[in-house]
């Protein structure tokens, strides 16, 4: 048929090049551009401008550093960092009450970071006091970011230094003859652990000890539940207590293990002046199996029928003190 040749005759025309008209200008557009380049490589990109700043910023020489506006406009409360909305380092103590109890009990801290136009009541007016008393420095910084630090800041929050353990040879090295150590087997309360070394403290003893794993730290609640003692007694943590155990008998202590079960009272300690390791298990189990087999003693705290069972803290002042006035009287 005429139509369908002159409708072939089309199709074949345009398989042989373009179309009238276009003089073949258009096979330019199809050319490809190339990969999208990289957000950082975009001028006007979020990123790019970052990328820039962190540049300009690295050209900079530390005396530049120093002196530039950025770096001497601090708080108007204290000195503090150059560097803007970097998450401050070490344990974080946040809200209002947390943070007063911390600074009044002087636990070593890095930082005070307090949220601009906060409410400022009587908590932050004494908190602020203490940290310039103390020398701490004092940032302060948007309220996004304290709450994104701790949601419940209550606008402020102090970062605690990590607590600097000492060691097993180094308790014993320092320790006065007869010496007197406490090692704790697996006590996860920290506030007990406070409590602990401010009793080891009170009554003489060289220093404390505690496992690594499953067992509470140094932490602000702890330090602040020593009162204080934290920073004059020794605190060890060892990796296993069986071995230190061992160490400890080749040093010439005798070890007493503290168990409410026991049959044997501590009025029957008789070897209160010779050195001595006293070991306290943990608030619901007690003295793990390994641990009280290789106690020299295992000694009990009589108590009324009616009480369960001592707090770890107040079982071991209890055997310090026996220890301390058995001493005293020899």
């Amino acid at each position: 048929m005429a139509g369908n040749s002159s409708r072939k005759g089309a199709i074949r025309q345009s398989k042989k090049g373009p179309s009238a008209g276009t003089g073949g200008k258009n096979k330019k557009r199809l050319t490809g551009k190339g990969p999208t380049p990289k957000a950082e490589d975009r001028p006007y990109h979020a990123a790019a401008k970052r990328k820039k700043a962190a540049e300009k910023k690295a050209t900079r020489s530390p005396s530049t550093r120093s002196t530039s506006p950025r770096a001497t406009t601090m708080t108007r409360s204290a000195p503090s960092r150059a560097l803007r909305g970097d998450r401050p380092r070490g344990e974080i103590v946040a809200g209002r009450n947390a943070v007063l109890e911390a600074l009044r009990e002087a636990v070593p801290a890095t930082e005070l970071l307090v949220a601009r136009s906060i409410d400022v009541d009587d908590r932050v007016a004494e908190s602020l006091k203490l940290a310039l008393h103390l020398g701490l420095p004092i940032r302060e910084a948007h309220r996004a970011e304290v709450e994104g630090i701790s949601p419940n800041s209550q606008g402020i929050v102090l970062a605690i230094k990590p607590y600097q353990y000492s060691s097993f040879e180094e308790i014993m090295s320092r320790a006065k003859n007869p010496a007197l150590v406490v090692a704790l087997d697996g006590v996860t309360d920290p506030r007990n652990l406070g409590a602990i070394v401010r009793s080891a403290a009170a009554f003489g003893a060289a220093g404390v000890l505690m496992t690594e794993r499953r067992a509470a730290a140094m932490t602000a609640s702890a330090w602040k539940a020593s009162a204080g003692a934290a920073a004059r007694m020794p605190i060890a943590q060892v990796t296993n207590l069986a071995r230190t155990i061992d160490a400890a008998k080749k040093m010439g202590l005798f070890v007493v293990g503290l168990d409410g079960e026991s049959e044997d009272t501590i009025a029957s300690m008789k070897i209160a002046a010779e050195p001595i390791m006293i070991v306290v298990g943990s608030e619901g189990k007690g003295l793990a199996r390994l641990t009280r087999e290789k106690c020299d003693l295992v000694i009990s705290i009589p108590i009324s029928a009616s009480t369960e069972s001592l707090n770890a803290s107040v079982a071991t002042s209890i055997a310090l003190f026996h220890i301390d006035q058995a001493r005293r009287k020899g």
